[in-house]
């Protein structure tokens, strides 16, 4: 099992990074995108995350230029559960876990949960 997934930060390349990636690594496979919806914070429809493995190790691509600071840096640490509400088969679900943690300053995973499920 791969403790660690890293997650490659762009500011709105993520689609087309994992197709590169994918293209030049003979051992891989394009995984699922999932995409911003009316709750933002990027426009309508366009790529949150793009996911992909290389040579058995999985990788997300994630478009979020917007979320550096003055100098272009940032840190996330991504709970485990997150991804998984986000790219939810089901939009509304997704939708839901994204606009409950857009009014978060600290991700609460129970209160996520509960909104991917009302």
């Amino acid at each position: 099992m791969q403790k660690i997934t890293p997650f490659l930060w762009f500011d709105n390349q993520a689609e087309e990074a994992m197709n590169f990636y994918t293209s030049i690594f003979k051992n891989s496979k394009p995984g699922k995108i999932a995409r911003y919806g009316e709750s933002g914070p990027g426009p309508k429809g366009s790529v949150m995350t793009a996911a992909f493995q290389l040579e058995g190790q999985e990788f997300v691509a994630l478009n979020g230029g917007w979320l550096t600071d003055k100098y272009g840096v940032s840190w996330q640490i991504v709970p485990t559960i997150l991804p998984e509400l986000l790219q939810s088969k089901d939009p509304g679900k997704a939708q839901k876990t994204m606009k409950a943690m857009l009014q978060m300053k600290k991700l609460d995973i129970a209160a996520l949960k509960k909104a991917a499920e009302e």
